[in-house]
This record gives C-alpha cells, sequence and structure tokens, in this order.
C-alpha cells in the first residue's frame, strides 16, 4: 500500500521492513518499540500487579499494538506497555500460536511462538536494550490520529515542552501516553491526584494560573506597565524602585477607612517591618529574574534586548499536559481533554505573542521554582527543549503560526 500514511515513525519503521521483507529488521523495530496489551480496566485496578492475556475468538492469536496504532481511550478498557521480551519471558504453551502485531493495518504482522521463535524475540531485544520506546528529547508528532493544524493542535503545542522532554507525540489527543498504571502513578508521585475530583480542580487551577507565584507575576507586571509607559527597556533599579513603591503604596491603601453598607470600617495599617521585608523580598526577586534573563540571552532563549512579559506559560503549558494526563488515567474524557487543551491554547494566545515569548515565560517559570540559580539540570533540560522546538523543522512551533488568521478558527 504504497498511498499509507503511518500513524508516526514506529509504524513507518515495521511497514517498510514488512515490504522489503526484512523480518530481522521489522523485529528489530519491535524490540525498541512498546507493545501495548488491552486489559480490563476493572480487573487491572482490582490486581494491579496481574497482567491478563485475552485472545481473538479463535484462540489463535493474542493482539498487541504500537503506541501510534492505539484506539481512542474508553472507560473500561486500558492499556499496558510490555516489550518484545517480557512476551518471550511470559509465554508458554497453553497460550495462543501468534502474537498479532497491528492487526488490520499494512504493518501488520502475525509472529509464531515457538520455543526458537521467542528465542529469537529475546536475541533482538538484547540487541536492541536499553534503547525501548520513544526517544526523550525529540520531537515525536502522530501523522495520522492527531490534530496537525487549528486551534486544538496549537494548544496540543502549549504542552510540547513536556512532550518533548517525557518522548511523547506532542499532539496525542486521544491520550493514553505510558499506559494507565503509569500515568496514574504520574499523577500520584508528580501532583499528588488520586481521585477525578483532584485531577478537575488542579487543571482548573493550571488553567486560571492560579500554581504560578503571584509574587513572581506581580514582579514582570510592575515592568510590563513600565515598558508601556516608558515604551523600551526598563533598567533594573528603576524596576525595583517601582515595585517597592507600588507594594508600599498598596500596604496604604489597604489601611485606608472603606465605606459600606454596613458603615465605615477601617483596618489596622500593616507592621513596616512587614511591608519593608516584602519590599526587601521583591528586590531580590527582580534581581534574580535578571540574572535568569542575562543568562537566556546568552544561550539564545531570549533575544538580546529581550525580556520575560509573563510566568503564566508554565501552568499554561502544564494545563495543556494535564488535560491529556486525566484522559489516560481516566479520571476525564476526551471532550475533557479537548476543552482544556483548547483553553490552555486560547489563554497562552491571550498571554504571549509569539511561540518563543511563550517558552521563555514557561522556562523562567520552572527555573524560579525548581532552579535556585543553579543553572544545573532542571535549566539544562528545558534549555536544550525549547531549542529543539523552534529548530527542529518537524516542530508544531515551526508549522503552527501563534496567532490563527481571522477565519480560521475552526480549521482542522
Amino acid at each position: 500500500m504504497d498511498g499509507w500514511t503511518a500513524p508516526s515513525s514506529i509504524e513507518r519503521e515495521l511497514y517498510g521492513a514488512k515490504a522489503r521483507g526484512d523480518w530481522p529488521g521489522y523485529l528489530d523495530a519491535l524490540a525498541r518499540s512498546e507493545l501495548f496489551l488491552a486489559q480490563s480496566r476493572a480487573h487491572v485496578e482490582a490486581e494491579p500487579t496481574k497482567v491478563r492475556f485475552h485472545p481473538t475468538p479463535d484462540r489463535r492469536s493474542l493482539v498487541v499494538h504500537t503506541r501510534g496504532m492505539l484506539p481512542a481511550p474508553d472507560p473500561h478498557t486500558v492499556y499496558l506497555p510490555r516489550s518484545l521480551a517480557w512476551f518471550a519471558n511470559a509465554w508458554d504453551s497453553a497460550d495462543p500460536p501468534y502474537l498479532a502485531v497491528n492487526p488490520g493495518s499494512p504493518a501488520e504482522a502475525y509472529l509464531a511462538t515457538t520455543p526458537a521463535d521467542l528465542a529469537r524475540w529475546r536475541a533482538h531485544w538484547d540487541a536492541a536494550a536499553p534503547v525501548w520506546g520513544l526517544a526523550p528529547g525529540a520531537v515525536h508528532s502522530l501523522h495520522v490520529g492527531g490534530p496537525l493544524h487549528g486551534p486544538v493542535a496549537h494548544g496540543l503545542a502549549v504542552g510540547a515542552h513536556l512532550a518533548v522532554s517525557n518522548g511523547e507525540f506532542w499532539n496525542a489527543l486521544a491520550y493514553h501516553g505510558n499506559g494507565y498504571l503509569r500515568e496514574r502513578e504520574r499523577l500520584r508521585k508528580g501532583w499528588g491526584i488520586t481521585t477525578a475530583a483532584e485531577w478537575h480542580d488542579t487543571l482548573r487551577r493550571l488553567l486560571d494560573t492560579e500554581m504560578v507565584s503571584p509574587v513572581w507575576e506581580f514582579a514582570l507586571r510592575v515592568r510590563r506597565l513600565l515598558a508601556s509607559d516608558f515604551a523600551g527597556p526598563v533598567d533594573v533599579e528603576h524596576w525595583r524602585h517601582a515595585a517597592a513603591t507600588a507594594l508600599r503604596r498598596n500596604a496604604e491603601r489597604a489601611a485606608e477607612p472603606l465605606l459600606t453598607p454596613e458603615g465605615v470600617t477601617v483596618a489596622a495599617p500593616r507592621p513596616t517591618a512587614e511591608v519593608e521585608g516584602e519590599v526587601a523580598g521583591i528586590q531580590r526577586l527582580i534581581g534574580r529574574i535578571a540574572r535568569y534573563e542575562q543568562r537566556f540571552r546568552a544561550d539564545g532563549l531570549l533575544p538580546e534586548d529581550g525580556w520575560v512579559r509573563s510566568v503564566e506559560g508554565w501552568d499554561q503549558g502544564r494545563a495543556s499536559q494535564m488535560a491529556r494526563w486525566g484522559l489516560g488515567t481516566r479520571y476525564g474524557t476526551q471532550a475533557d481533554a479537548e476543552h482544556g487543551v483548547r483553553r490552555a491554547g486560547e489563554a497562552a494566545r491571550a498571554t504571549y505573542r509569539s511561540w518563543e515569548e511563550f517558552s521563555a515565560g514557561y522556562v523562567l517559570g520552572r527555573c524560579l521554582h525548581f532552579d535556585e540559580e543553579e543553572f544545573g539540570e532542571w535549566y539544562t533540560s528545558v534549555l536544550a527543549t525549547h531549542l529543539t522546538l523552534t529548530g527542529d523543522p518537524a516542530s508544531p512551533w515551526r508549522n503552527i503560526p501563534w496567532r490563527t488568521p481571522e477565519g480560521a478558527e475552526g480549521a482542522v
């Protein structure tokens, strides 16, 4: 089928090997791929350490899918990834005679499971290991089954920092990720999320940019206003002075009498030491941001005269991924995921003027939270992802305009 478009590079490699009659090459590609096995969600939740084989009705085959061929998630069936070596070691004489890989597609194969075949699988796995699954740090796309253009694709691309660093398809909306149990563990361990209600609340807070520190955003907002007033770059000392003045003025206003239906309310003035402590803190923060931006310029993350408008991008980028993680864990539906992804894209467009501006805001938010000015792994890894997304011709940031032309918002 010369006209067939493989969903991803995985299936394209399998199809190419099959078309050439290169079955050792096919097994090499398969050994580097995750093989997803369908399971009853109820069974997995009842016995998470147990994996069940569910043969086809004729009991001749056990079906597995590579990542790009997974069907859309449904509430009752989940998928667990396993390696070719795992299947070779788990198989016994009572199991079906064939392993069916992506049945019904041009890349399909029905692999015999004799002891000699199983030994061959192990040998190919040994040759491929430890390379398994999509390589982290690269752009991986779904060419079938995932949007490449339009507002949903834009919202998905807002989450591309995490998709690229985690080795996932950036445009997978019908998201399975690394399989049901691993996705649940990701949310439990990284976010403390173990219920649908907790996931919905976390997604809402990310979309409303409630998780980014309001102190960081206050400091950046002061500079934005100064840059607008003076139509140009803002000196750091001027920025510090303006932020200190704004904090002191806010404290004075909070102590002014307030007329309410119940009468006049007089608030007690805040202690001077408390206010001055906040002033000192905001001035330290401004110095920290300025030093990060200096490094960003040196590393090509900002242009020579560039500065970060907002750190809300950190929440917006995480919201795009959180929307999909909810589908992978079945805490949310595909409609929930699409709604969240769209909102993340809309919010990012309202805050920033380009992919590069958005990315700088995302990186600064991550660094302020994790890096402590060490410029270590928390910084170098996200810098590498930024450079990939802005430089790789296959990146969505190189192919999806930041602003959608008027009238094209509904394009797919």
